[in-house]
């Protein structure tokens, strides 16, 4: 919906706020000494007086986020929301994004996409890259990374990897809306304890005196942040322990398992990653879906490949025989990955022969495929 349809209504209970909280201090001191504090001073006391959350329904629902709108009431019972009366900066996912996470709560959704302050679009490009930021859910971080847009040249904003494609669409000072594309993943209670990554981390003399491809660097660095704050915590530090073997790569495709099912039974996973890297292939999930049954996929496991066992869209796609869970939980310009129901089994070249002789292995170099034997 048009900002203009919103603008009366909420323009018109916020100065009706403002006008109230005005008048109520004026009749009160009208037998009193003239205020001695400054015009500005009073708007601040004025604003201080009243929490912004009573807004958030109305601001949303106008501006079309009606999934977020419904879940306000529920944010009650939240300490931060019941004691947080200054403004506050709603990163807002659209209605679709938030239907497609059937096993979402939305009220937490809502509460780590709200964080106290105001954060326009402007105010984020100019943060440091990295910059943690708490959200309403204490204890829960999101970050705040950043790109350029070759073709503005202008810098992208990502919330936790999330890019905002609608930025400042609502600002009436004490409410700042931006649009994400897509919605943040559950918070980690972790996601406040990394190391923030600041400027001087990433200056263009450190990446070039520490790595062959300082793009490659800087993806990533950005992947092993974004992944640790989304669950993946086992996986960032696996990279970053591989760091050598993943800097020189010019992309890379990783399949991952979250924090939650490798504590819950999925331990193999830990010491198989390499098993779970295909290097130097690009492959987002349009891309997987349209590859043939017996594709072999190399890992940097030497020697060893994935192959597609079953071909097709989701679900009906498996590697391995296992199924994608969640495709492109994190994704920048180098590195994708994708998360998995199961770790990836380790297949005896006589039970997948059948599928791979004749068949191709994906080359990412010439863009043509060449047979290959894995007997």
């Amino acid at each position: 919906m048009a900002i203009g349809a919103l603008q009366l209504p909420v323009l018109f209970f916020y100065t009706t706020l403002v006008f109230s909280a005005l008048t109520t201090s004026w009749s009160s001191s009208e037998d009193s000494a003239p205020p001695r504090y400054s015009q500005q001073h009073q708007l601040l006391q004025i604003q201080s007086s009243f929490s912004p959350t009573p807004l958030f329904e109305q601001i949303l629902s106008h501006l079309g986020f009606q999934e977020l709108a419904m879940a306000i009431p529920s944010l009650a019972d939240l300490p931060s929301f019941a004691t947080w009366n200054g403004p506050s900066t709603v990163f807002a996912p659209s209605d679709a994004a938030i239907r497609s996470c059937t096993s979402c709560s939305v009220a937490r959704l809502l509460s780590e996409h709200v964080i106290p302050g105001l954060f326009s679009f402007s105010y984020l490009q100019s943060l440091a890259f990295g910059t943690k930021v708490e959200t309403m859910n204490s204890g829960h971080c999101l970050s705040v990374t950043s790109a350029i847009n070759h073709a503005t040249n202008r810098s992208k904003i990502f919330i936790n990897g999330i890019e905002i494609t609608h930025p400042d669409i609502f600002n009436n000072g004490l409410v700042v809306v931006h649009g994400l594309h897509g919605f943040v993943s559950t918070l980690s209670p972790f996601s406040c304890t990394i190391d923030k990554m600041t400027p001087h981390a990433f200056s263009v003399h450190h990446m070039i005196a520490s790595s062959p491809s300082p793009l490659m660097h800087l993806m990533l660095r950005d992947g092993m942040l974004r992944l640790r704050t989304s669950g993946f915590g086992i996986l960032a530090l696996a990279l970053k322990i591989k760091y050598g073997d993943l800097v020189g790569l010019n992309n890379a495709t990783i399949f991952a398992i979250d924090d939650a099912s490798i504590f819950g039974g999925s331990h193999s996973y830990v010491r198989n990653v390499r098993f779970h890297i295909v290097p130097n292939h690009y492959m987002t999930i349009s891309g997987l879906e349209k590859l043939a049954v017996g594709t072999a996929l190399p890992t940097l496991d030497q020697g060893h490949h994935l192959v597609v066992t079953s071909a097709g869209v989701i679900p009906a796609l498996r590697i391995n025989y296992v199924r994608i869970k969640v495709p492109e939980v994190m994704r920048n310009p180098k590195i994708v990955v994708h998360a998995l129901f199961l770790p990836f089994p380790r297949l005896h070249s006589a039970s997948i022969s059948g599928l791979v002789n004749g068949q191709t292995e994906v080359d990412q170099v010439a863009s043509v495929n060449h047979k290959i034997n894995l007997g």
